[in-house]
């Protein structure tokens, strides 16, 4: 009777074990099956697919800065037109009639000018919208995901859509000096390409930088000015001496200025190609390189920001 006993004790408990080994197998085998294998290169596809995914995304959120930027000002967007203006009647006045600076190709000095103003305001107020574009939206960043390549880039279109405001300017300008575009106005969506990609590259080197390091957002300001002054906006490349050609050619925006001057102004405008070649060289290293710094971090914006 004690053995029979015992016997069902041991059948029991063996029973007992054998079904607790097979729910820990069940377990693992449904854990296994669980886990998500995430490889480098399936990511970073995934990322870019994700960027078209949230394109709607993309378009709110530069519609809504392009409507914040006026909203509940006098006159609205017409300040596009008119920082731009005054800008190019301070150095017209300055370079061209108190510095009698050559002119380029036999053109009106106020079209030298705002050929070279129009890329230029364009890359300044995309540096400064990118730098701040991540800090102005953080509450979004904490809670949602989306490739957070959106935000900058959506700063960059609203720059772009002064520029296509202030080019009413230039078209003005050339009907009232009746200098007249050749050809060479087809090659214009190319040089705003490379306008893009210079824009792009330092504002989200600036971008990524400035969450981490608030100091950025004084030096942006210091940076827009300076390179106001180093870049030919006021003034001809031509006038720069040859043996700093090649110094003066590593500001990316000596490249993208000269080849929108080439293209409005045409009639014998030039390019120096050794000069032009390095300063596309820059653009395309700034592009690269910013787009791989902000990958990088892009994955502590939320925990330091």
């Amino acid at each position: 009777m004690t053995s029979n006993r015992l016997a069902a004790s041991a059948g029991l408990a063996i029973s007992s074990l054998g079904l607790r080994v097979m729910r820990q197998r069940r377990s693992q085998v449904e854990r296994q099956a669980a886990v998500l294998v995430l490889e480098p290169n399936r990511i970073e596809k995934q990322y870019w697919r994700d960027l078209w995914r949230y394109r709607e995304l993309f378009a709110i959120l530069a519609w809504r800065d392009v409507a914040v930027r006026y909203k509940q000002t006098f006159i609205g967007v017409a300040w596009a037109l008119i920082r731009p203006f005054l800008t190019m009647i301070v150095f017209t006045v300055i370079f061209g009639n108190l510095a009698k600076l050559p002119s380029e190709a036999g053109a009106p000095y106020p079209i030298l000018v705002f050929a070279a103003m129009l890329p230029w305001q364009f890359f300044a107020n995309a540096l400064s919208s990118c730098s701040d574009s991540l800090i102005a939206n953080s509450n979004l960043l904490t809670k949602v995901y989306f490739p957070r390549l959106i935000v900058p880039a959506a700063a960059v279109i609203t720059s772009f859509v002064d520029f296509l405001i202030s080019g009413i300017i230039l078209v003005g300008l050339m009907a009232w000096y009746q200098w007249w575009p050749t050809w060479r106005l087809l090659t214009l969506p190319l040089w705003i390409a490379i306008a893009f990609a210079a824009s792009m590259g330092a504002g989200l080197w600036l971008a990524s930088l400035n969450v981490k390091y608030r100091d950025f957002r004084y030096i942006v300001p210091f940076i827009v000015q300076f390179g106001l002054y180093i870049s030919p906006v006021g003034f001809s490349s031509v006038i720069v001496p040859a043996k700093w050609q090649l110094l003066y050619s590593l500001n990316p925006m000596v490249g993208v200025i000269e080849g929108f001057r080439w293209a409005i102004l045409g009639r014998g405008a030039s390019i120096n190609l050794v000069g032009f070649g390095l300063s596309m060289a820059i653009v395309v290293l700034l592009a690269l390189t910013g787009v791989r710094q902000f990958r990088r971090m892009e994955k502590h914006f939320a925990d330091v920001i």
